[in-house]
Order: C-alpha cells, then sequence, then structure tokens
C-alpha cells in the first residue's frame, strides 16, 4: 500500500496533449492553492506520440516534489492509463481527471470540501456540455440510459471519469485486476457513500478528441459486457421464442398436410426465415465469444500494463 506523505493526489493521464500541457498544469497549480494541502500531481503519458513526454519531464525537473511522470511502453487506452495512475498514488485522497482542460480544474476545491465532510466518493456531474456535437451529446445519452438499464449498479448519468476518491476507495479498486476495465462501473459497484458535483463541461483546449466512434462503441460495449449478463439473456429469450415459434409452425404444417387439400408453398419466406435465424445464430455465437474471450484475457493474468520510465 502507498504511503500517504500527500493529502491529495491527481491523476491525469496523458495522450498526444502536448500543446495544452503547461495550461492545465498552470490552471491545476492555482486550484490546488485552495485547499489542498501536501499534493503531488501524477502524469500518465500513454505512448504520446507529438512530443507530450518531453514537456512533462521538463515540467518534473522544475517542480520535483510535486509532478511525477509515468510512461507507459505502448499506448495501453485511457482506462488502463488511469489504472496506473491510482496504483501509484500516495494521497489520501485521489482525483481523476482528463488532460484536454475539458473537466475544468477549478471544481477540485468542491470535490476536496465535499470529501473532507465525509464523503468517499465526489464525481462531478455534467449540467452542460460545451463544444460537442449533438451526436455526440445524443449518444452519450444513450449510452448511459442503457448502462443503466442492463446493469444492477447506479452509475449515475453524465458523469465521467472525474471523480474524487478516498484512499479505501482507491485500495479497493487496486484490488480489482480484470482487464477490460470501465473505471466508471467500478466505481460505482464499490458502493460507498458518494456525492456530485456539478459543472459545466468545457470545450477542449487545444487537440482532436481521441474517442472516436469505434472507440466509444468499444468502450460502451465493455461496460455492457464487464457489469451485466443481460446481452446472454436475451439470446437465451430469442432462441426460446423462435423454437416456440418454429413447434408451433410445425404443427400448422402437419396440420395442412393431414387435413386439407392445400400445399404449403413460399420459397422466398422459407428462404428469409433460414437467413434470418441463421444470422441471429452467427451473432450469437459472436457474442458468446466475446465473453469467452474476456475470460481468456482475465486468465492469462498478464500485467495490466507496461512502464518504460518512472519520474518521481
Amino acid at each position: 500500500m502507498p504511503k500517504e506523505n500527500y493529502d491529495v493526489s491527481i491523476v491525469v493521464p496523458i495522450y498526444n496533449e502536448k500543446s495544452g500541457i503547461p495550461e492545465l498544469y498552470k490552471r491545476l497549480t492555482q486550484a490546488l492553492k485552495v485547499n489542498a494541502g501536501p499534493y503531488e500531481i501524477i502524469f500518465i503519458d500513454d505512448a504520446s506520440s507529438d512530443g507530450s513526454f518531453e514537456v512533462l519531464k521538463e515540467l518534473h525537473e522544475q517542480n520535483m516534489t510535486s509532478v511525477k511522470v509515468l510512461r507507459l511502453s505502448r499506448n495501453f487506452g485511457h482506462q488502463l492509463a488511469i489504472t496506473a495512475g491510482l496504483r501509484v498514488a500516495q494521497g489520501k485522497g485521489v482525483i481523476v481527471m482528463d488532460g484536454d482542460l475539458q473537466d475544468p480544474p477549478e471544481v477540485i476545491p468542491e470535490f476536496i470540501r465535499k470529501w473532507e465532510s465525509g464523503y468517499d466518493i465526489v464525481y462531478g456531474v455534467r449540467k452542460e456540455r460545451q463544444g460537442e456535437t449533438f451526436f455526440k451529446k445524443f449518444t452519450a445519452k444513450i449510452f448511459y440510459k442503457l448502462i443503466r438499464t442492463v446493469t444492477n449498479i447506479g452509475i449515475p448519468e453524465n458523469v465521467g471519469d472525474f471523480y474524487l476518491l478516498d484512499r479505501k476507495v482507491v485500495t479497493a479498486l487496486n484490488a480489482m485486476d480484470e482487464r477490460h476495465r470501465f473505471l466508471r462501473g467500478m466505481v460505482a459497484w464499490l458502493g460507498f457513500k458518494r456525492t456530485g458535483v456539478e459543472y459545466v463541461r468545457e470545450p477542449r483546449f487545444s487537440g482532436q478528441t481521441k474517442y472516436t466512434l469505434w472507440k466509444m462503441v468499444k468502450f460502451s460495449f465493455d461496460a455492457a459486457t464487464s457489469f451485466s449478463f443481460t446481452p446472454l439473456r436475451v439470446i437465451s429469450m430469442m432462441g426460446a421464442f423462435f423454437s416456440v415459434v418454429a413447434f408451433l409452425g410445425i404443427l400448422v404444417i402437419f396440420y395442412e398436410k393431414l387435413f386439407t387439400d392445400r400445399t404449403i408453398t413460399g420459397w422466398s419466406s422459407l428462404m428469409v426465415v433460414v437467413l434470418f435465424l441463421g444470422g441471429i445464430q452467427l451473432l450469437s455465437v459472436g457474442l458468446i465469444g466475446e465473453y469467452v474471450a474476456r475470460i481468456g484475457d482475465d486468465v492469462k493474468r498478464r500485467p495490466l500494463y507496461t512502464v518504460s520510465e518512472y519520474l518521481e
């Protein structure tokens, strides 16, 4: 367990955010002067290719007592970069935030006040999302509704990876070793006393979003399969439904053959049914395969990430 040498640790994953790092550090230090006490800022460079690590290294050399830099050996992704930061953080409270300044550091003092009043988890709630397209807002809304529907944990709506965790929450989170991580779901699963702080999500300070449509879909699928067996149950219900329909169809065919002179025709409709059911079967096998693949990844027990360099 890390020694709690700091009151607060700030964990910031960085991927190609070179131009925004100086402004991020400036606003962070201004916010932390309010009520943070001794603090550390941990930047996790997720194998950036734009020179972000060099900027972070220079920042560390100028502020060696408060700035630490963890460089991963390759790009492991946003969730694992946060995980790496949580595992080296030494603060009694740990704040997670992105490095694009969409989540304003000025909210941190309110996080700390809520934490000091007795809450174990304080999360930021986006009451307004500036600079985001209608499509992004719409899909985010659908995502949260689906996740809340298919899982049995209370993941708050409009909450991202911007929160403060008490040390006991971080310790519990660090004990969870699954590879396909959906951290905001894992935090919600843990329980503990929690509250939210509303804020306005600002446009990116610079650069482009790293979450493409495909990454958003993959992230949503990871979230659903990590906390719910609903997709598998849906397959079971579909199988039961079509089995009943097929049995009734067989009875109709026997009746028509034995008790009437009519001949059942319809090659086209038959092919449609066969192709439709074949598609469902392939989809079902693929979905089951995804669950099995995730089990295989966890059974291998490979490290979640590897570190190339750690400046502490």
